[in-house]
């Protein structure tokens, strides 16, 4: 056990009866039958919300972990995956869910994927489980209906929005025991993608065996947009949008089987959320390179710069790109930069570009498919990741699998990722990173053995076939732990 776990102090929670269709599983596992085989792989299954209260002592001597053979080290295991926003493009948790699952499979493992919205992009291999929420990010506070009042996991979602704060890790943790209640039977091991939330606690308690992912701790976020506001105001926002942090640090000393991505996030959530570096474990992310890979038919555009950012988060640095950017327009009025982004309407981002003049040489994409992004990356000289913190950094690894020169910031994982195979500069330092580009795009050379070095590079060390094989002994690690 490597951290303490203490019930005290967690709020009242609410499980529920599932109203939805059930889940299906494969019946070769030797395990207790149920009636949940019908539903074929990669079938999408929608739970209703439908709340019943009662008591975590109930919860717990209800709801029983399935009795594991013995032969659990020698039997492919039937997992689920949990996440409680998993966007297919950006914010990395979509993209981790999407090849992890995969890979998983691959090794001939049964995977579930538990998700809020908005839903990811999934192997046909993988069954979608859709757990709804209001999504009122997408659908705004005005979407709220009648209806959705008959659960109060959708009231405290929206009165927590309607306030600034954000309770999609709190109130996925509340939908997923409801569906996990049900459905606990079905799987040997739950993991969750970085919730945090008090819903994972009351898995553990039921004896689940349970794996939780931070890719990083979001504490660091908190301090890079605080430092970012300039005002009283939005910063007592950004608090309040943060507030969720309380409950995170809470919950994460009571797991017991926390693994992370890269040894910079380690290091940073042992200081941030005061555990042990020894009691997490490290499982690097891996990168599709059959995916992303070059595309050597398609031509290169000579001042094309590609960048993935989510456009107005300060933690991923654009706005030093941006600066970057309106220095080397006047060496290279061509120059041009692909954005794969969706700037918010009249927000920081989109102020910027206009205050420096630089709207007609960037082009912003988004909600675009893996393709359409390796082939981008094909069409692009230089790939740029300016962010200030990454806990890993998937768009750095990406670009460099598919055979694009990249320049990075030296934020967080960043320098594990690229190592020597690409070009490092200071975080929140646009002239550095104006220089950096300047000499590579008078570079073709040394564009083209970067280039060459850096799908090298990860081939050698970051593939998801790794990533499963050492996920899978953790697995079993974490599942022998939870049999005693």
């Amino acid at each position: 056990m490597l951290f303490p776990t203490d019930r005290t102090g967690l709020p009242p929670r609410d499980t529920a009866r599932i109203t939805g269709q059930p889940d299906a599983r494969v019946a070769n596992s030797g395990l207790r039958p149920t009636s949940l085989n019908s539903i074929a792989r990669g079938a999408v299954i929608r739970q209703l919300d439908t709340v019943v209260s009662e008591h975590p002592a109930a919860l717990a001597a209800e709801v029983k972990a399935p009795l594991l053979p013995q032969a659990v080290a020698l039997r492919p295991l039937r997992i689920a995956l949990l996440g409680y926003r998993s966007k297919p493009h950006a914010g990395g948790q979509g993209v981790y869910l999407k090849y992890l699952s995969k890979a998983l499979v691959d090794a001939g493992h049964t995977v579930d994927v538990i998700s809020g919205p908005p839903y990811p992009e999934l192997d046909p291999r993988v069954r979608l489980i859709e757990l709804p929420s209001l999504d009122l990010f997408e659908n705004g506070l005005g979407s709220l209906r009648l209806r959705h009042l008959r659960s109060f996991t959708n009231i405290i979602e929206w009165v927590s929005k309607l306030t600034g704060g954000f309770a999609e890790p709190y109130t996925f943790g509340r939908r997923a025991v409801k569906y996990l209640r049900e459905h606990c039977a079905d799987y040997d091991l739950i993991h969750d993608n970085q919730s945090l939330s008090y819903g994972m606690l009351q898995l553990q308690a039921m004896g689940l065996p349970l794996v939780t992912t931070v890719h990083h701790p979001i504490t660091s976020d908190l301090r890079i947009a605080l430092a970012a506001a300039p005002r009283w105001h939005q910063r007592l926002l950004i608090r309040r949008w943060h507030s969720f942090l309380s409950m995170q640090k809470k919950v994460i000393k009571q797991l017991h089987h926390v693994v992370t991505v890269s040894d910079c996030s380690r290091q940073d959530i042992s200081r941030d959320f005061g555990l042990q570096p020894a009691g997490i474990a490290l499982v690097h992310n891996g990168i599709d390179t059959e995916e992303f890979r070059p595309l050597p038919e398609v031509v290169r555009q000579p001042l094309r710069l590609m960048a993935t950012s989510s456009a107005d988060a300060p933690l991923k640095g654009l706005r030093y790109l941006l600066l970057a950017m309106a220095r080397l327009l006047r060496r290279y009025p061509e120059l041009e930069l692909l954005l794969v982004s969706k700037p918010e309407s009249g927000g920081r981002t989109e102020r910027l570009i206009e205050r420096l003049g630089i709207g007609h040489r960037i082009r912003c994409v988004n909600g675009i498919s893996t393709a359409d992004m390796v082939r981008y990356y094909a069409e692009a000289s230089i790939a740029v990741v300016p962010s200030i913190y990454e806990g890993f950094g998937l768009p750095a690894g990406e670009a460099m699998a598919c055979g694009v020169p990249v320049i990075s910031t030296d934020g967080g994982a960043l320098p594990e990722v690229v190592g020597d195979a690409g070009v490092l500069v200071p975080v929140r330092d646009a002239e550095a990173l104006a220089a950096a580009i300047d000499s590579l795009l008078q570079d073709p050379q040394r564009r083209t053995l970067l280039a060459a070095a850096g799908r090298q590079r990860i081939l050698e060390l970051f593939s998801w076939e790794v990533c499963a094989r050492d996920m899978d002994a953790y697995y079993r690690q974490v599942i022998t732990h939870a049999n005693g």
